[in-house]
């Protein structure tokens, strides 16, 4: 059993498994990965604590962000390899201050710190890859994501990012909405907070999307060819 799976109660997975939850999901033949705001205000600095990397951006998920950074990076050049596209989405800097953040939270510094909205040296997009910028949570709303994704005859979306309770799971509700097989790469995925990182796992698992791990995702990607994106 995978360990978000063991946060939830055996009577309350039982009761979704009768009701015809949590089956898996096809992986298509044209598949394309959504980096979800795996930017530095979402970080923190690499070797702070949690209440160091919260003190410098308020957002910020701390350690267990570079925890997970090597697998984001690793799932990112398997998308590379295969020539898949790879979309990066942040905040939209400028229209948020007209249109509101992607959450009711308060802001604890007026201004936005220097570096928020930077990458990561290891998940750097490269030239050519798209960064979407966004002001809600879901990287499809009110966004040119879905036409992209249509565009390019795209038939399966991959998550992965931050954070899995909030602009993760938003973008992955929409992407099941506009009708795109969706998997969610859950050790691609952190929060600040574990128990919300693993109740979301579960309930995209059982309503919207696939859940698999790294190594699952390159057994499906790397087993029969796929067309070239």
């Amino acid at each position: 059993m995978k360990d978000w799976m063991k946060v939830i109660p055996a009577d309350e997975l039982k009761t979704y498994l009768q009701g015809g939850f949590m089956g898996a999901g096809e992986i298509g033949e044209r598949t394309a990965l959504v980096v979800v705001d795996v930017t530095l205000g979402f970080c923190g600095t690499e070797g702070s604590t949690l209440e160091e990397a919260v003190a410098e951006f308020g957002p910020a998920c701390g350690p267990v962000s570079w925890e997970t950074m090597p697998r984001i990076a690793g799932l990112i050049n398997l998308f590379r390899e295969l020539g898949r596209p790879v979309v990066y989405t942040r905040s939209h800097m400028v229209d948020t201050t007209y249109v509101g953040k992607a959450t009711k939270s308060k802001r604890v510094k007026s201004t936005v710190p220097e570096g928020f909205n930077d990458f990561p040296d290891a998940i750097a997009p490269r030239e050519g890859e798209w960064i979407l910028e966004k002001t809600k949570a879901s990287a499809f709303f009110q966004t040119p994501l879905a036409a992209y994704l249509v565009q390019r005859q795209i038939d399966t979306v991959i998550v992965c990012g931050v954070s899995t309770s909030g602009c993760v799971r938003a973008s992955v509700v929409d992407s099941f909405s506009n009708g795109f097989n969706t998997l969610v790469v859950d050790d691609c995925c952190f929060d600040r907070s574990n128990f919300a990182h693993c109740a979301n796992l579960f309930d995209m698992n059982a309503k919207y999307a696939t859940v698999v791990s790294l190594d699952e995702l390159e057994g499906k990607m790397l087993g029969p060819q796929m067309t070239p994106a």
